[in-house]
């Protein structure tokens, strides 16, 4: 339990870091350059120590440390908790911030400059977190440091059954964002959080169910086993077209390039009246109504009158 423990120290040692970088530079920075690359850069730091950290307790802690899937399960669920109620709004997900520009709520400058930062993120995060596994304060973190230049792939699938997980668990993850866009933040943080957690339940093993092109740009891109391009196709191509997919299929079109939508006819709101009421001296009538109370040639009397 010694090595678990220093792996929690790290993780509350994470958040207390990025909140703190956070908070200041909320503080100092303007709120374009906070809410667009300082808070994005953050996010993503914090997300890419801990997914190194989670993913070596994966990898060792079941034969080094003796850890059980429940466990580890529960912990990966906690992190995702905490990390969405501390991200402040950033995505720290480089489809995330595509979907916002696809829906127009984010402007092309914005969501390059969000991109840069999440790659930025996710790379110190992976400098520092090795140049902490190097002072091996655990048997864990000693044995990481020394198989980590010779990494494995995340990816133990066909490249095209990788694609396929990768792209069905963001489709999944970007519909439930999309239902929840306008409910509370505690909804849509433990929904998230349960859906992540049973992805990496079930195409975890194969991919390690990443649904982050930049994280896993940073996790596994340098590791052998498979070339750039499988990797692009497994992590990028396969979220962002999974991503493309639940906005087409929740919205019909995709926003910012399409005006008419796509896949669903649109009705009209407001019923059309057959007739429009006639005022006259005995109420209201409709056409149909008045001519079925005159006779072809009356000239406009009642047939019933006399003189």
């Amino acid at each position: 339990m010694a090595s678990l423990n220093v792996s929690l120290c790290f993780f509350l040692a994470t958040f207390a870091l990025c909140q703190a970088s956070r908070r200041a530079a909320k503080a100092l920075l303007p709120g374009g350059a906070y809410a667009h690359f300082a808070r994005e850069a953050a996010g993503a730091a914090q997300l890419g120590a801990c997914c190194l950290e989670m993913r070596m307790l994966v990898e060792l802690g079941p034969w080094a440390g003796g850890f059980g899937p429940d466990l580890l399960l529960t912990l990966v669920f906690l992190l995702l908790l905490v990390h969405g109620a501390t991200l402040d709004g950033a995505s720290a997900n480089p489809t995330v911030s595509l979907q916002r520009f696809l829906l127009a709520e984010a402007s092309l400058p914005c969501t390059l400059l969000e991109l840069a930062a999440q790659a930025l993120g996710v790379q110190a995060a992976g400098a520092l977190t090795r140049l902490y596994w190097a002072w091996g304060l655990s048997d864990l973190h000693v044995l990481q440091s020394l198989m980590d230049p010779h990494c494995s792939s995340a990816l133990r699938t066909a490249v095209p059954h990788g694609a396929l997980l990768e792209g069905s668990c963001a489709f999944l993850l970007h519909l439930v964002l999309l239902r929840l866009q306008g409910s509370l933040a505690i909804h849509r943080v433990l929904a998230v959080a349960l859906l992540l957690t049973a992805a990496a339940c079930t195409a975890g093993p194969l991919t390690s169910a990443f649904l982050n092109p930049a994280l896993a740009a940073s996790v596994t891109f340098r590791c052998s086993g498979h070339s750039l391009l499988e990797y692009v196709q497994v992590y990028w191509l396969g979220p962002v077209t999974g991503m493309l997919l639940a906005v087409l299929l929740y919205h019909g079109r995709l926003p910012r390039l399409f005006q008419r939508n796509l896949l669903y006819s649109q009705k009209s709101k407001y019923r059309v009246p057959r007739g429009r009421p006639v005022p006259g001296p005995g109420g209201s009538q409709t056409p149909e109504e008045g001519s079925r109370g005159r006779g072809p040639g009356s000239g406009g009397q009642p047939l019933s009158s006399s003189h």
